[in-house]
């Protein structure tokens, strides 16, 4: 039992750090350009990774595993990072909360299809109806202006859903905290070099915020979330920790609400919580 809460704690600690990376994110692309913030975060964290992994003499993963440590990185590291920050050059954070509310069916309908699971119909219906709302939430609300960021946030949960599900397999033999480390060191040569290609022209109009925003998605949510978030998973299994996704959404609007005065509509509240009611109904039905 105390390993189950313990699980659960870890697991709700790491959507909380979560929960700030797109507003951390959305303050740092008024500062830095949307590829010099993906590279740059990725190479502090790898950096900071190699300490941890080199402090506990944690042994190198099997050859086979890079495929999968390629996969992680792809999509934690590389491709959500990124799309986000491009999408938040156009759409503001609260609107892109509402997406987040369909990572937790983007990382089951990854795990079915890398564990062969066979959920019952009423999964895809649950699916099919979340993926509906997304699409009628930015019909309605984003316009032609943003309707490039809104494709951009789909696409990055795709590939954040993918890249969880493949690091919770990967964390069974590895550990949770070692796949996000391990798949950080594998992405740092492209992402030094790309950091280094994208620096800033000048430093000094960099405000503060922008800084700590920088700080922020390095540090927290590009390694200490995984940290806890894997930890959760490990201990209090992947099927019922993973359901502490759907508050993501609702802590996220809130700090766009406080931290960015950005206006939260009803439309917003009220898409979220149909879309986190249809993942709900998916993981039911997952099995």
């Amino acid at each position: 039992m105390k390993t189950s809460m313990d699980g659960w704690g870890s697991g709700l600690l790491g959507v909380l750090i979560f929960s700030g990376s797109l507003p951390a994110t959305r303050i740092a692309v008024g500062g830095f350009s949307p590829l010099f913030l993906t590279s740059a975060r990725a190479v502090i964290a790898a950096l900071l990774a190699a300490a941890l992994l080199i402090l506990w003499r944690q042994k190198r993963p099997a050859r086979q595993d890079l495929v999968s440590l390629a996969i992680v990185a792809l999509g934690v590291v590389i491709g959500f990072p990124l799309l986000t920050a491009l999408a938040l050059q156009t759409i503001t954070a609260a609107h892109s909360v509402v997406f987040v509310g369909l990572l937790p069916l983007m990382t089951a309908i990854f795990a079915v299809m890398r564990g062969g699971e066979r959920p019952k119909p009423l999964f895809w219906l649950f699916s099919g109806l979340g993926s509906v709302i997304v699409a009628g939430f930015a019909l309605a609300t984003g316009g032609a202006a943003s309707s490039l960021g809104d494709l951009m946030m789909i696409a990055a949960i795709v590939l954040c859903g993918l890249g969880y599900a493949e690091g919770a397999k990967l964390s069974r033999r590895l550990g949770g905290w070692q796949v996000i480390s391990w798949a950080l060191l594998l992405s740092l040569p492209v992402m030094l070099a790309l950091a280094l290609l994208t620096l800033p022209g000048s430093w000094q109009t960099i405000t503060m915020p922008a800084w700590l925003g920088l700080a922020y998605v390095s540090v927290f949510s590009m390694l200490v979330g995984f940290v806890f978030w894997y930890r959760g998973l490990a201990l209090g299994g992947i099927a019922a920790v993973g359901q502490l996704q759907l508050l993501q959404p609702f802590f996220g609007l809130a700090l766009a609400a406080v931290l960015l005065h950005e206006p939260v509509s009803f439309g917003m509240v009220a898409s979220t919580a149909a879309i986190v009611l249809c993942v709900a109904g998916a993981k039911r039905f997952a099995r």
